[in-house]
């Protein structure tokens, strides 16, 4: 279930017995590395309470549409935006019938609607209420629209009955959810990241580098294990946690980058360079600290850094390329300017002038572009941005193979 880490999971529970089983479903999520939020129907709180549900998931639960504590929270909206997957269990036979007519009449049907995450569901209740033509009716609906079913289960129920519609145990919920988030679509090839800045040293106290946090470069390496790539991220410092199921290489200057990233790159299928390396470096490093003297101005003195991703397009066997343009105006025009004189196959492509987006930012918003045209894809976090840029990189790597 490592799928799971860092995943943002709305767990939906709808009234019936089976709520029960959403606790150990919780614990299970969360041990995952999954943030989970719990929201609840009025009447899963006649099975469980909401305090249980608090107090295994580590967040407040959402229990009402318009609660004026929750909307001058992360309001009801934004929770659907937040959520990478949206998982209903139990979900009753009231709650399928309300979602395949498109109802919102309450919190967690307006996140069903509102939310682009995928939806899945785990179905309890009775077995006759489960064979009903009514619910297979609902249940094809939500099938159409992709709306996925783990379940249900065979076997002795609550009221004595004995057939399907039994909720799938907790452990079976939680490895189809962290099925959902595996493509396959790089299954089998290896994918070398660069991520976060590099520091091109003055003195054994100061340095040059910028102001990337590497967030872009991380969720692009989840996204690649999570389409099935065998994954080498280099990354220079940054304040976050090394993905699991990769090899994570530690570096400062871009020349140790430069390295990191020549190294076994005969092996490397798709290069991504989402670090922003610093274009110059001294000339000379001070062996002990620049101390402050009388003068109002200092000179540096600085060289041209190596273009990594321009090194990487030029070598033989040549990786397909992808790179990054961080760019405060003319971003398009840069991005194909760069494009060409690079020998790049993507270039992904960003105003890093707003504060909302680019560096520091959780979210993000970039434009693909290919020597045949170029896509807007809007903002979103840049987990969810990495996801859809892993899918179109997988896209014209295959076209292009």
């Amino acid at each position: 279930m490592q799928r799971l880490t860092n995943k943002q999971i709305i767990l939906g529970i709808t009234g019936g017995i089976a709520a029960y089983k959403s606790a150990e479903l919780t614990r299970l999520l969360k041990s995952a590395g999954a943030d989970v939020r719990v929201v609840m129907t009025p009447s899963a709180t006649e099975f469980i309470t909401p305090l249980t549900l608090q107090a295994l998931s580590g967040n407040p639960v959402h229990l009402h549409l318009l609660n004026a504590e929750a909307e001058a929270g992360m309001g009801h909206i934004e929770l659907a935006k937040w959520a990478d997957m949206v998982l209903i269990a139990p979900a009753s036979a009231n709650f399928m019938a309300r979602l395949a007519s498109g109802q919102g009449d309450d919190l967690l049907t307006t996140l069903c609607l509102a939310t682009e995450a995928p939806i899945c569901l785990a179905p309890a209740m009775n077995q006759a209420m489960w064979r009903d033509n009514g619910t297979q009716n609902n249940t094809a609906t939500l099938t159409k629209r992709d709306v996925k079913l783990f379940g249900p289960g065979v076997g002795e129920q609550a009221c004595g009955d004995n057939g399907p519609g039994r909720m799938l145990e907790p452990e079976e919920i939680a490895n189809h959810a962290a099925e959902q988030f595996e493509s396959g679509a790089l299954t089998g090839k290896t994918v070398f990241i660069t991520a976060g800045p590099t520091r091109e040293p003055l003195d054994p106290v100061r340095y040059i580098s910028n102001h990337s946090s590497g967030k872009m470069g991380y969720a692009l390496a989840e996204a690649a294990i999570e389409a099935g790539a065998k994954v080498k991220l280099i990354s220079g410092p940054v304040n976050l946690p090394a993905p699991a199921r990769l090899e994570c290489i530690s570096v400062e200057s871009a020349q140790d980058m430069l390295e990191a990233a020549q190294t076994d790159l005969a092996l490397c299928d798709i290069f991504i360079a989402a670090a922003a390396v610093a274009d110059y470096r001294p000339t000379a490093i001070s062996e002990h600290k620049i101390k402050k003297g009388s003068e109002e101005i200092m000179e540096l003195h600085l060289v041209k850094n190596p273009d990594i991703v321009a090194t990487v397009a030029a070598s033989s066997p040549k990786p397909f390329t992808v790179g990054f343009a961080a760019e405060t105006r003319d971003i398009l025009d840069y991005a194909r300017s760069k494009l060409a004189r690079k020998n790049l196959d993507l270039i992904i492509a960003n105003d890093v002038s707003r504060s909302d987006i680019g560096f520091n930012s959780d979210e993000n918003a970039v434009t693909v572009v290919s020597h045949s045209g170029a896509e807007t894809l809007p903002q979103t976090s840049k987990r969810k941005l990495a996801t859809l840029l892993i899918d179109k990189i997988a896209a014209q790597y295959h076209h292009k193979a």
